[in-house]
């Protein structure tokens, strides 16, 4: 997929964070000239009104698909499902066809099994993914349906609880799913500002890569990707819109690899000259991600996902490694006042770190886990900054960001987490304009607007009631 030649475009009077104002041209896809420009004929203009341009935000850690298909899910979890009676009221739905729900918590109906979802659902085929997207439960007619597309591996499928564990590909196959369409997710994120993803599934490859292309070549997904995944995707072909991202590791604490297989994993991946992405949501898996990498070595594009629990003693380690840190800062509205229940106060500062990976000089970039997380990265950001939970508590306040901190997390060079991008002349047009300066907009990010975004030039998002753009038809045509 190449850049599409549109029209040049030209905004006015945008504002940038350091409060000035300027004129932006954009041509074949990239930014021309910035200063005090002169309308041409045949340019699309975008008059800002004084609004903050910003380069297109990023989402460094999410899944494509799942997220998709979340969106025709029933939800099961937290704020919407909160009790045992919620969730069977959500399950008893009439139909034939499969239930699918998402989001489960422990916290709703402790640990649900089959015979469960049988009292509550017993006439239609129902399967329950937790909110972890490890496990999936499944009703009695749910198993058998999926039991008749085939068998999992044996240590993947507890058949007396309908819990199967960690195999999402072998699902996918036993039920004949298509991946989904993405115009729709694509339209959410270009209505919040972003211009690229990264897709951190752990097991894309060529399939994945073929989704991914074909989706951007039908027009359904603007966003640039980073697609993360398996060592296969090295021999795959790339463009301007789909890079080559790490190769995606995923630990889990109950059933570590070999420390020895862990290492070779990491060598063999920095032999493609690729970054490994390491799952760490423990403070076990980030000690033995840590100490691998420490034999292995590193390469520039190593980063650890999440460090959900990270204590002080850790820091100096991961600074020495110059290794990244890509986390979730919404975690802390969205789960927060369940880890206040579940955890001992004593690892609450050391939950979802901000402030201390960047004062340790650590690389550090934002993300949603969607469908796990909210996908909302302004919401995310607002949270970064107050550190609220839901129920209006602050959870480790010191590790707050300040507005224009957050807002770096979501600015991050995809390929080098530790540049920042700006809007500059000769970089990709890849834009973000909000309804108001930067300096209002600072004051609360959790009631940003985003007026329009671009990506590579092109009008992605453009909002119905502040209609920005229009087309000059002529040189001597009004602005």
């Amino acid at each position: 997929m190449g850049i599409i030649a549109d029209p040049p475009v030209l905004i006015r009077n945008a504002s940038f964070r350091d409060g000035r104002i300027a004129d932006v041209r954009i041509d074949a896809g990239r930014i021309a000239t910035i200063g005090a420009l002169d309308p041409r004929g045949g340019e699309t203009l975008i008059d800002a009104r004084g609004g903050a341009l910003l380069p297109g935000l990023h989402d460094h850690h999410l899944h494509l698909a799942a997220t998709a298909v979340a969106r025709s899910s029933v939800g099961c979890g937290p704020p919407e499902v909160a009790t045992a009676r919620d969730l069977a009221a959500r399950l008893g739905e009439p139909g034939d066809g499969w239930l699918r729900g998402v989001g489960y918590d422990e916290g709703v109906a402790g640990p649900i099994d089959r015979d469960w979802l049988d009292r509550v659902a017993p006439d239609r085929p129902v399967r329950i993914q937790h909110r972890s997207g490890r496990m999936w439960v499944f009703n009695s007619a749910g198993l058998a349906r999926l039991l008749a597309g085939g068998e999992p591996p044996s240590d993947r499928l507890d058949r007396t609880t309908a819990r199967l564990f960690d195999d999402d590909a072998w699902l996918r196959r036993a039920l004949g799913g298509q991946p989904p369409a993405l115009d729709a997710i694509a339209a959410d994120y270009a209505a919040r500002g972003v211009t690229g993803l990264t897709e951190m599934s752990p097991s894309n490859g060529r399939d994945a890569h073929h989704w991914v292309s074909e989706e951007q070549r039908a027009g359904r997904l603007a966003q640039r990707v980073v697609l993360a995944g398996t060592r296969a995707l090295a021999d795959l072909d790339y463009n301007p819109f789909l890079a080559l991202g790490p190769v995606k590791i995923h630990l889990h604490e109950a059933d570590l690899p070999d420390h020895a297989d862990l290492i070779a994993d990491i060598v063999a991946a920095h032999a493609q000259q690729r970054g490994v992405a390491v799952h760490c949501v423990t403070e076990v898996e980030l000690v033995y991600t840590i100490a691998a990498l420490e034999e292995a070595g590193v390469h520039p594009a190593d980063r650890i996902e999440h460090a959900s629990v990270t204590p002080d003693s850790l820091l100096g380690r991961i600074a020495a490694l110059k290794t990244a840190v890509v986390s979730q800062p919404l975690f802390i509205h969205a789960r927060g006042d369940r880890y206040r229940r579940d955890i001992d106060c004593a690892l609450w500062p050391e939950l979802y770190r901000l402030r201390a990976f960047v004062d340790a000089g650590i690389a550090l970039a934002g993300s949603s886990d969607a469908p796990y997380g909210p996908t909302d990265p302004w919401a995310a950001m607002a949270t970064a900054v107050s550190r609220r939970t839901r129920e209006g508590a602050v959870l480790g306040g010191e590790e707050a960001l300040s507005p224009e901190q957050a807002l770096s997390l979501y600015l991050a060079d995809p390929l080098d987490l530790t540049r920042t991008r700006f809007v500059t002349v000769g970089g990709d047009a890849d834009l973000c304009l909000l309804a108001t300066s930067w300096q209002e907009a600072r004051a609360d990010l959790s009631d940003v607007r985003v007026r329009a975004t671009l990506i590579a030039g092109r009008l992605v998002h453009d909002r119905v009631d502040e209609p920005p753009a229009q087309r000059r038809r002529g040189a001597d045509a009004l602005a």
